[in-house]
Formats: structure tokens, sequence, C-alpha cells
């Protein structure tokens, strides 16, 4: 195996659109396991196997889609498609990678919706009580990494109590904003380390085009829903929003994503649920869920319509930042004390996930002492016997049909 000095080394070579596309499409079907899972697998495939790029390089790539809102394994991927193939390589990477679970959700969602009424109860139930225990072991591992001492425990135990307090979009990002003030205020900034800059086919012109276009529809998107009411719009303006303001993960887009779908009526509470139980069963990212909520829609577009809607929604705020902020990493770099904000917002996310654990997922799923029982033995595999989570998913439906029916 070549060493890191020898990755360091490595000169890249570009690669069609094809070529990555394919690439992707084989960890879009096989990466199970969660953002970070998926991190090892694309340090596998693309520094260690296809040698693609070397391990710093790799690294700041890691460290950017982390410092950036949004799915970080999918911005990790998009940036290593841009990197290869431009701005056709990054969407092939996105394809690829994403195709393979959206297809899965919404073909859940639409067999939901031909059949629920034969669906047995118990089995949907099983996975309302699985999505407990995915949801307490995102806040477990994100606490014991983001939430490392007394002040940061603090930041995450305020936003929960005030998220629980404020329910509503606005709430939330209240909290994140706050929080970022608060960390710049408490937390030293680190200095950033040297890196190894990245072959980037993107100028600094069309990434400042992208950033602005991000902006542009993170402020327009809203005035443009209430000026000109439309239901397809509306869709894509809460997408949007949520894909644009997630920090620390995948999981972190539950509570954004219940608050703009389920009070508005258009997906009942349950359903909801039982659909992010069921994203645990398949491999890819965890945003694919948004596909399942776009088929789920209880007015019109629903089905493949939906479903793709609310799927590029989403995702296309993590395309604009990337390709964005790629040609400007060097600068970002060296904005040291955005580290310390963004410790606050790191922490107050786990909060809001810590929140979103009881309301809505806690208490709409745990009615009795079976469900507690179902979901601390699917919070055990998941956390301590690292069984594979489309296992766990599995095994809760099964159980709640056999017994929680």
């Amino acid at each position: 195996m070549p060493s890191n000095s020898d990755l360091a080394a490595i000169p890249l070579v570009p690669s069609t659109a094809w070529s990555v596309f394919l690439a992707f499409l084989r960890l879009g079907l096989t990466s199970f396991g969660g953002p970070i899972a998926h991190l090892g697998y694309f340090r596998d495939e693309f520094v260690t196997r296809r040698r693609w790029l070397s391990e710093r390089s790799y690294a700041d790539l890691v460290a950017l889609c982390q410092f950036l809102p949004g799915p970080a394994s999918s911005q990790v991927g998009m940036a290593i498609g841009l990197s290869r193939a431009g701005l056709g390589g990054a969407l092939a990477a996105w394809v690829g990678f994403t195709l393979p679970s959206a297809l899965a959700l919404i073909l859940f969602a639409l067999g939901m919706s031909a059949w629920g009424d034969v669906m047995p109860a118990g089995f949907l139930h099983g996975l309302k009580v699985v999505a407990v225990a995915v949801v307490a072991q995102a806040v477990w591992s994100m606490a014991r990494n983001l939430c490392t001492d007394t002040a940061r425990i603090s930041i995450a135990v305020v936003a929960a109590c005030v998220s629980l307090l404020l329910p509503n979009t606005w709430g939330q990002l209240g909290i994140i904003a706050v929080a970022a003030v608060v960390g710049l205020l408490l937390f030293k900034p680190i200095q950033g380390s040297a890196h190894e800059a990245l072959p980037m086919p993107v100028t600094r012109r069309t990434g400042l085009i992208l950033l602005l276009l991000f902006f542009g529809l993170l402020f327009g998107l809203p005035l443009l829903a209430q000026a000109w009411p439309n239901q397809t719009l509306a869709l894509v303006d809460a997408f949007y929003r949520a894909g644009s303001l997630v920090f620390g993960g995948g999981h972190v887009v539950l509570p954004l994503l219940q608050l703009e779908v389920v009070p508005r009526g258009w997906v009942s509470n349950d359903i909801f649920l039982a659909g992010y139980g069921a994203a645990q069963a398949v491999p890819g990212p965890l945003f694919t869920f948004a596909a399942f909520l776009g088929a789920s829609m209880s007015t019109s577009p629903s089905g493949w319509m939906g479903g793709l809607v609310c799927l590029l929604a989403i995702f296309l705020p993590s395309f604009l930042l990337v390709a964005g902020a790629l040609p400007f990493w060097e600068q970002l770099r060296r904005q040291v004390r955005a580290q310390a904000a963004l410790a606050g917002v790191n922490a107050a996310v786990v909060g809001l996930l810590l929140a979103a654990l009881y309301q809505p997922v806690w208490i709409s799923a745990v009615l009795k002492p079976e469900d507690f029982g179902l979901a601390l033995l699917a919070f055990a595999a998941l956390m301590f016997w690292k069984l594979p989570p489309w296992l766990v998913v599995i095994f809760s439906g099964l159980t709640g049909w056999l017994l929680l029916g």
C-alpha cells in the first residue's frame, strides 16, 4: 500500500463525468452506515484504491464540507467529482451516490400510498420506534464529538430548551444565529494548518456567481412563494431552506423538515416518522429522505414528480456551496474566527436534535412499555452491537408487526 508521502505526490489526472458517475454509483449501492461511514468508504475508494487524490487533499475536502452547512458526505463526493471533471463531474458524483436510495425511498412511499390500508400497522409502528433509536444514537455520537466541555454542553442544553419552547423555523434559525455569536465570544480560534491545493476547474468568478445564487435563492424563494402562492414553489422553498441550514450532519435535517411538512398537513407525522425509519435501511445519503416526503405529499405534486422536486431542492444548496466555496478555500481556511463561531453552532445543533428526539420522535413512537423495550434493543444494536442499520430497521418493523400491532 502506498504511504501518505507517496499519495501526496500523486498527480490528479482529469476524469470524465461518466467515470465519476460509475465510481459513485457503486458507492451509492453499497454505502450503508451514515455520513461517518460514507467518508470512510470515500477514502478507501478515492485515496487508497483509485488514488484520485492524496490523503492531505482528502482531509482538506472533509474539513471544508464540515465547515459548510449541508450533508458533509454528499458534499465531499461533489467536491471530488468537481476536482476530477468540473461541474459535470460534481453532478455525476451526486447522481451516482444519491440515485439508488432516492429510488428505493420513492418506491417505498408509493407502496405505502397504494397499500397503506393493508400494510400491518404494527410494522409501520416498528419503523417509528426504530427512528427513536437512530436519533438517540445520533445525539449521543454528536454530543461526544461536539460538546466536549461545560460551555458547549450548556449551549446544547439551552438550545434544546428554547427549541421546545419555540417549535418553529424562525426559532431554530434564531438558535443557530445566537449560538454562532456565543461561540465567537467564548471559544478561542484555532490557527488553520497548512494544506494542499487541489486542481480546481471552477474560476473564482464562477464561484462568486454560484455563491450569490445560493444566497439569492435562500432569501428570494420565501418572497416568491408568498407573492405567487403555488404548491410546487412552496415545496422548493421549504426544502431548499432545510438543505441550506443544516449543520452537523444529515440527522439534523429531521427537525427542520418536520416543521416544514407536518404542521402544513403535507405529510402526516406517522408517515414522516415511518419514512425516516425506512431511510435508515437504504445506502447513500440520509438527505434522500426528502424524496420519500415529496412522493408522500397529500397535495400535488406528489409521487415521482414530488419526490424529484423535493430531492433537487434539498441538495441544490450543497451543490452551489461546494462549487462556489472551493475556489475561495484558501481564504476560508484563514478565517480562523469562523471556526469558533462554528463550534457554537455545532453545539447548538446537538441541542436541536435532542429536542427533536423528544418531539416529534419519542412522544409519537414510545406509547407503551413494549415500545420502550424495542427502542432500547434497537439503540443497543446500533450503538454497541454494531449491527447494520438496515438489519435493525427490518428487525424493528417485524417486531412491531408481531408484538406491537
